[in-house]
């Protein structure tokens, strides 16, 4: 059996009591407002004032239907929620308890789960709260979470930006800026697994040997870097150049396999590319020779039929004189 606790009278003067209770306010039996607690008044503001009717103050949330602080007490037992009436965003909750015959009506509130934003709001600091309250160092814990929060997801962003630049390093050729081999192969694969429809042209550079041996291997890397300047200007965004060799580029064409359409293409590149190109004052020509190879021609598209067809028709090519674009079977001028 639980021992009874005897019960002890206790006197303290709103100095005292706005010590231990800054968010404290003191009623006499008729609801009106004797003491505030300093960190309510900041709340409150101009309302704060001496004799102010508690309804006047406070919109009551919980118990339901309770308006005055007799309301809150007889319906509520000593719990409650409220909202300031002047407008700060700023829900409270407390408990009340009369003070005696005569005492009057001690609320005791707190700012529960707006801490945070009363605390920004109303620009509290630790010197606002009790000194038991533990209201600032869940604050300052909340603060540090989020914190460390918003660091990590900058370091994940960070982390996701660096994978992405390494995975598009890995699919560039790093001299022209064209996809390399591997990301051909990947686009390959993955239009022949959809059954799309598109032209594959396989250009290999003519006489771009000669350039290496009387001009230096700089001027081979600029016609390198120039004709990758030509396909890019030369194709659509969602068409696929690549440069996989030396002197050899793929270029795949996207929902475009009419034979006269590739041929045409394929004949603007060569004409750009046959046009004499100025590295230090000095010309560097070459042309280039190109095999197309349509999707439509097979009935099941394989990557590796499709570039053993354009490296047919790129040889035909070469060996009807250079410089020209040829299909498979194509006959040879």
């Amino acid at each position: 059996m639980q021992a009874e606790v005897p019960s002890h009278r206790i006197e303290m003067d709103t100095t005292a009591l706005a010590r231990f209770m800054p968010m404290h306010l003191l009623l006499d039996n008729d609801g009106r407002a004797a003491s505030y607690g300093p960190t309510l008044s900041l709340v409150l503001r101009e309302a704060a004032v001496p004799g102010a009717r508690f309804e006047d103050l406070f919109e009551v949330r919980s118990p339901g239907g309770a308006v005055t602080v007799q309301d809150v007490l007889a319906r509520g037992g000593n719990r409650f929620r409220l909202v300031p009436r002047n407008g700060v965003k700023a829900g409270l909750r407390g408990l009340g308890q009369r003070l005696g015959p005569q005492g009057g009506i001690l609320l005791n509130l707190s700012f529960g789960i707006d801490l945070i934003s009363a605390v920004r709001d109303l620009a509290l600091t630790d010197a606002d709260f009790a000194a038991t309250e533990l209201a600032m160092e869940l604050l300052y814990l909340a603060e540090a979470n989020a914190a460390v929060t918003r660091e990590l997801r900058g370091l994940n962003l960070r982390l996701e930006g660096a994978r992405m630049a390494a995975e598009e390093e890995a699919m560039t050729d790093p001299l022209t800026g064209l996809r390399n081999r591997r990301a051909a192969d990947l686009v390959l694969e993955r239009m022949c697994a959809a059954r799309a429809s598109f032209g594959l042209l396989h250009m290999d550079l003519d006489y771009f040997k000669a350039v290496n041996d009387t001009l230096g291997h700089a001027a081979g890397d600029f016609v390198l870097e120039t004709v990758g300047r030509i396909l890019r200007e030369q194709l659509r965004t969602e068409d696929c150049a690549a440069r996989i060799g030396g002197d050899e580029f793929v270029v795949i064409v996207a929902g475009r396999s009419d034979p006269k359409t590739l041929q045409a293409i394929a004949e603007r590149i060569i004409a750009r590319v046959s046009q004499p190109m100025v590295f230090e004052g000095q010309e560097a020509r070459v042309s280039a020779s190109i095999g197309i190879a349509r999707s439509d021609d097979f009935a099941a598209t394989d990557a590796a039929q499709l570039l053993a067809s354009a490296d047919r028709a790129l040889y035909a090519a070469k060996h009807a004189g250079r410089g020209r674009a040829m299909l498979p079977g194509a006959p040879e001028e």
